[in-house]
């Protein structure tokens, strides 16, 4: 019988041992969590005060007078624009390449890059 006591009182060291140890860990993850929260908080309120800087500082009224003050630039003449008539001519439309004796071959064969027909291909 006094063995079983001793055993007894053994298991309820080991577990009481163990919920203690339970407990201190959760307590670390509870302040972890609270931690975060806060620098969560923090970079939040960071976040609000920058776009709120950025609000200002995006105001057409504070970028038009800094344009004024350091930009030398001219108001928009009549004369400036031109005809639509004075520009150049588009460029010929690429005609289709003529159909290859073999097609297989044709599959094979690695297809040319795409021209935009912006700018003419000098030598065709």
């Amino acid at each position: 019988m006094r063995l079983l006591n001793i055993l007894v009182i053994a298991a309820l060291i080991l577990a009481a041992s163990f919920v203690y140890k339970i407990k201190f860990d959760s307590t670390l993850q509870a302040e972890r969590v609270a931690k975060l929260h806060n620098e969560l908080r923090r970079e939040r309120d960071a976040v609000a005060r920058l776009r709120a800087e950025w609000a200002k500082l995006d105001t057409p009224v504070r970028i038009q007078g800094l344009a004024e003050r350091h930009l030398k630039l001219t108001p928009v003449q009549s004369t400036q624009f031109d005809n639509l008539d004075s520009l150049p001519p588009r460029p010929a439309p690429v005609a289709p390449p003529p159909p290859a004796e073999d097609p297989i071959a044709e599959m094979l064969t690695p297809a040319p890059p795409e021209t935009t027909g912006s700018v003419p291909e000098v030598g065709r």
